[in-house]
Order: structure tokens, then sequence, then C-alpha cells
């Protein structure tokens, strides 16, 4: 589907519960696509991200009307507060925590948004995930993130990352 006039439509939807009100459905319509198809790919496609925001583009041929419907990867915040059962971030992340996740669920957040972090190592992922826990409100095996990304550095965790590491080295984009 490559010809090179294609047409990409980005939108944002809830996982699982796109609709074909506005800006979906006019945007799909106009692009003289059958809407109710599309969003039942959608849904299908983003039914595992349920209560989340996900990116979603749908690539069109325009001479064709084939498409492709590509989901993105939802906010690490997103992430974090599903992980927590969260609805939003702590209003004041030092003081007023929202939630505990152990390591291992750090690490599995940092494996699924590989393909959007500029870290070269899981190492490196799990920092960064750690730096957006601790940014709202989210403690780290009972303890402040900042602190556990001490402890990362100081290799306290290098068991724990060794057992993640072929699956971060695995699909090099």
């Amino acid at each position: 589907m490559s010809s090179g006039r294609e047409k990409v439509l980005s939108f944002l939807v809830e996982g699982g519960k796109a609709r074909a009100g506005p800006p979906l459905g006019p945007a799909l319509s106009s692009a003289g696509l059958n809407v109710g198809k599309v969003i039942q790919e959608i849904n299908e496609k983003t039914k595992s991200y349920e209560g989340l925001t996900v990116p979603v583009k749908i690539i069109v041929d325009p001479s064709t009307k084939k498409y492709s419907v590509e989901v993105g990867i939802p906010t690490t915040t997103a992430l974090l507060l599903l992980a927590v059962e969260a609805k939003e971030p702590s209003g004041d992340p030092m003081h007023q925590k929202i939630g505990d996740l152990p390591m291992e669920k750090i690490v599995e957040i940092a494996l699924q948004k590989k393909p959007q972090l500029l870290a070269k190592t899981l190492k490196g992922a799990v920092k960064t995930i750690l730096g957006s826990a601790r940014s709202i409100g989210i403690t780290v095996d009972g303890k402040d993130a900042k602190e556990v990304g001490s402890e990362v550095d100081e290799g306290k965790y290098d068991a724990l990352l060794a057992k993640y590491e072929e699956e971060w080295g695995k699909e090099e984009d």
C-alpha cells in the first residue's frame, strides 16, 4: 500500500471504545471509508488498552480506498496509572502518593515503551520509567522512585534486569 499518495489520519481514541462521532466518523467518511468497519477494526485492535487513550493512525490509499490501522502505545503516564489503578496523577507527587508498584512492573512498562524510548539499554529505559513514576506520585517497592533509580545504578536490580535483557534485545527496529 505504499503508492506514495497515501493519506494518514491520526487520532487519539479510548482503547476498545472508538465511536463514529466526530472527529473520527467525519474524517473516515470524507476519506471514502466504511466508517462502521474501520471503527470495529480500531476497537478490536485497541481493546487490550481499555481505559487508556491510545494513538491510532489510519493510512488510506485514496484511489483504491484500501486502508490499514496502526495502533500506537499509550503514554507512560497512562500505563503507570493503569498499573496502580488510579484515575489521575497526584497533584502533589512528593507528598501525596497514588500507589506503589513492584520493580518488575516498571521493567514490563519499559519493555512496552521500548519503541518510543531513546534509551539504549534496559537499565536506561527503567530509569526513564522510574522518573515518570516519581513525577506522578508512584512509589516502587515501597520507596521513592528516585531512591530506586540510585539502587539501579548501584546494581541492586541487576539480577531482575538480567531476566529481561534478552527480551529488550529483541526486535531492534
